[in-house]
């Protein structure tokens, strides 16, 4: 229940930041237009919106016989969850990282990089693979996914507003329009809401899906490896993604962007291998790097997909 309220509660605010830009761009009209818009953005939402962040990536869907070894794992744990097996997809991308969509346990999808295949071990892939199949179990994927489309809705429609200022955005008085200078204004702050959203859906299921995705793999050590060794890649290589998605992947693809990384939608990778360790986090700005050799590690998997 507490997942379906938050959905909802989600759905409505997004809403009414669409209105709210709808109604600044053209007043009352502006805003029946953006309420109908609205709606068909949370139907849409609702039934494609794991499709058009799998098409964003380029994700390839693999089946058994292509990855055997990743197949098995996500079988696996599938089965340890009590889970509906999911569809697994990979992506194209050398930087390590990994998210879950879909809009319910029966309709789910679990994608990994190349990268990711390439960098961890056997231990530290299941931890990753166990922390996504945790956000299938806790339904966090239906709240991702639509705070995905959403947001990148939102940000749409502010940059369209920003270029209507630019080039003749006048006030309607009789309306209720704003002012070219209220326009630029809106577009700034509309897409800043909208992170504030996903930063506040996201943080707290991160430490949930932690803790359950541990227990599915039957131990932390892995998990916790694998946050360590992708936080540290993530920040000297950023991931090629749109920050409307940031918060859908298991790590903050965006943390290597100084300016973005202000408003990470996940909470410090020190803290979440803290917890799943049991001891007090290393001191900010502690370097969590890799061992040697850690990318021949796991890149055998990756071989048997080419």
């Amino acid at each position: 229940m507490g997942n379906q309220l938050r959905t909802t509660f989600l759905l409505a605010l997004m809403t009414v930041l669409i209105m709210l830009i709808g109604q600044m761009f053209g007043g009352r009209q502006g805003m029946t237009i953006a309420l109908i818009f609205a709606a068909g953005m949370n139907f849409f939402s609702y039934w494609f919106s794991d499709k058009i962040v799998l098409r964003m990536y380029r994700a390839q869907e693999v089946s058994a016989q292509q990855a055997p070894d990743l197949y098995a794992m996500v079988n696996a744990l599938a089965r340890n969850a009590g889970l509906p097996m999911p569809r697994v997809y990979i992506i194209p991308q050398e930087t390590p990282n990994a998210f879950a969509t879909g809009r319910n346990p029966e309709h789910a999808v679990v994608a990994v990089t190349q990268g990711l295949l390439e960098l961890l071990g056997r231990d530290e892939l299941m931890g990753v693979l166990a922390h996504e199949m945790a956000h299938v179990k806790n339904r966090d994927i239906l709240i991702g996914s639509i705070a995905a489309t959403m947001a990148g809705a939102i940000m749409m429609l502010a940059n369209m507003a920003r270029w209507s200022a630019i080039f003749g955005g006048h006030r309607d008085d009789e309306e209720g329009g704003a002012s070219g200078l209220g326009l630029i204004l809106m577009s700034i702050l509309a897409p800043f809401a909208a992170m504030l959203v996903q930063m506040a859906i996201s943080r707290s299921r991160e430490y949930l899906a932690d803790a359950s995705g541990a227990q599915f793999a039957g131990k932390a050590e892995g998990l916790a490896s694998a946050l360590e060794k992708l936080g540290a890649y993530n920040q000297r290589l950023p991931m090629q993604s749109n920050p409307s998605t940031a918060h859908m992947f298991i790590v903050n693809p965006l943390s290597g962007r100084s300016l973005m990384s202000l408003f990470s939608t996940h909470p410090p990778i020190e803290e979440r291998v803290a917890r799943l360790r049991g001891v007090r986090p290393q001191p900010s700005g502690h370097s969590t790097g890799t061992r040697p050799g850690a990318l021949d590690r796991g890149r055998s998997m990756w071989d048997q997909l080419k």
